[in-house]
């Protein structure tokens, strides 16, 4: 019996397995539901963490509780490969974010077999949300991408900054253009020590910034047999969005039709704001910045370029020239809206009330034919 199939029995006529998967060890528990509201939960032990050990235990459960099990253990650093696993032998096994587990208060004892039981316990009581898991090709995208960023904030947490402001050099115009590195390369120290330190520093900035490069390039082969390749390049026709920024974006949400709506999506992505409110008292916060931060960044950069008029320039028309025009349409249909808000939003901010006359005519822009 597959997967598919499993979803279609009752939960009820179905064991559910609590793991808590370590790097080394899986503890386990087994629930069981009767006709009644009562959950019995057993603890099963533990076993090693390998794939010979998995197999063992999958065969012990089909013969103790037959083979309608639904598997269930918390996302963490192992990774996806016992839920792949697991599925590829026909199993239902879910993935739970660690967050969507409740915990009790004043309890101050938390084992690994503990752990099991009360997702094994509260996956029988159908009060887990699973999450959504990337096919292979999908997360070696992810991977990819995250080398990127990693790679991105080692150039940005470099030394070279700090080490000619303690040595009083100071660039005041814009930092990391060819005229700055030029300025830095041909900076001289009285101790040599320094001047070591300086070509040192400059060496390994410009390696950082080679290896960078090389992933970027690695990201857009990717993208040609990838099977959702097709869909940067409709990204790529919104304002603020190109080839890299388009990539991220998809391998960090993956497939966007599982968002119901846009406020779905947003709320995923922690772009909603925060409310506390009770009774007749409303208030409401910052954003709640929940989800995925690398996806909100970009999303978030990409919204300050509608600061600007409305238009379609020649360089948004060479960098849409994949997308289809459907996805040039609603990308210019958002574009006129969004730069209108902001516009309008500036206005009522600066005159400190409500709408103003001036917001009414605000410059919607061109579009070029």
């Amino acid at each position: 019996m597959n997967g598919a199939d499993q979803e279609k029995l009752p939960r009820r006529s179905r064991t559910f397995v609590g793991l808590d998967m370590l790097k080394t060890t899986i503890a386990m528990a087994v629930a069981e539901r009767g006709e009644s509201t009562s959950i019995r939960v057993e603890d099963r032990g533990e076993i090693s963490n390998t794939t010979k050990a998995v197999s063992r235990l999958v065969e012990r459960l089909k013969r103790d509780y037959g083979t309608n099990l639904h598997f269930v253990y918390e996302a963490g650093p192992c990774g996806f490969g016992l839920l792949r696993r697991l599925r590829s032998m026909g199993f239902q096994c879910d993935l739970v974010a660690p967050t969507s587990i409740p915990k009790r208060s004043g309890n101050r004892v938390k084992t690994d077999r503990r752990d099991a039981r009360e997702l094994a316990r509260l996956s029988a009581m159908d009060y887990l949300e699973p999450l959504w898991v990337p096919d292979p090709t999908q997360e070696a995208t992810g991977d990819l991408v995250r080398l990127r960023m990693d790679l991105k904030e080692e150039v940005k947490r470099q030394r070279l900054s700090h080490f000619l402001m303690r040595q009083e050099r100071v660039w005041n115009a814009t930092s990391y253009t060819m005229k700055h590195r030029s300025w830095m390369r041909d900076l001289k120290f009285e101790q040599r020590a320094h001047q070591l330190t300086l070509s040192g520093l400059l060496s390994a900035l410009e390696d950082l910034e080679n290896r960078q490069k090389e992933v970027e390039e690695d990201m857009v082969r990717e993208t040609t047999t990838w099977k959702l390749g097709p869909l940067v390049g409709s990204l790529r026709a919104l304002r603020g969005v190109d080839h890299l920024s388009a990539v991220t974006l998809l391998a960090e949400l993956g497939d966007l039709r599982r968002f119901s709506s846009a406020r779905h999506f947003m709320a995923y992505l922690g772009l909603v704001p925060s409310e506390h409110s009770s009774g007749a008292k409303r208030r409401r916060g910052v954003i709640t910045k929940t989800g995925i931060r690398t996806a909100r960044r970009i999303l978030v950069e990409g919204a300050w370029t509608y600061r600007f008029p409305a238009r379609e320039t020649m360089r948004m028309q060479r960098k849409s020239a994949d997308a289809s025009t459907y996805a040039k349409d609603r990308s210019w249909a958002a574009q006129r809206r969004l730069c209108h808000r902001y516009h309008a939003m500036q206005e009522r901010q600066d005159c400190g009330h409500g709408d103003s006359p001036g917001a009414r005519r605000i410059r919607v822009g061109h579009r070029l034919p």
